[in-house]
């Protein structure tokens, strides 16, 4: 079986120079843990996860104590630090060396790299353009529908 078989067809993608903001924004509405990153030629570059955005604006310790140490203040200082980031590009958040998969790899072998990695969504990838993902789910899809 491969790649091509089970991959989500219609990935969501952010392109390079949108804001924080708008990342966070497609996050929510699309409900993926990772969003593919295309150049302004439609390219595929990387990757940006949730957690990279929500990395961006939680405050150190040092912050937290600083500020009074309690909960509170960490989530105060949280939402200031979103607030401040929210108009700055996400380019320094992508992941530029993420592991793709081709539409044509046999997805056995994607799914050991996912596993292996710790990866939960692969970009498929076809000569730089990027044609799909391939999430656990698929990967679980696949197990349940052909076999």
């Amino acid at each position: 079986m491969l790649v091509s078989d089970v991959m989500t067809a219609f990935p969501a993608y952010i392109r390079l120079g949108a804001t924080i903001r708008r990342a966070a924004e497609m996050v929510s509405v699309s409900e993926v843990g990772h969003l593919m990153v295309l150049d302004h030629d439609g390219r595929f570059v990387g990757s940006l996860s949730e957690e990279d955005v929500v990395r961006a604006m939680l405050p150190g310790f040092g912050d937290v104590t600083a500020a009074g140490g309690t909960l509170a203040d960490a989530f105060r200082i949280f939402l200031e630090r979103g607030r401040a980031l929210a108009d700055r590009v996400i380019d320094p958040l992508v992941v530029r060396d993420a592991a793709t998969v081709r539409p044509a790899d046999d997805l056995a072998r994607a799914a050991i790299v996912m596993i292996d990695r710790g990866i939960r969504r692969l970009p498929v990838v076809d000569d730089g353009a990027l044609v799909g993902t391939l999430s656990r789910a698929d990967l679980c899809r696949a197990v349940i529908y052909h076999s």
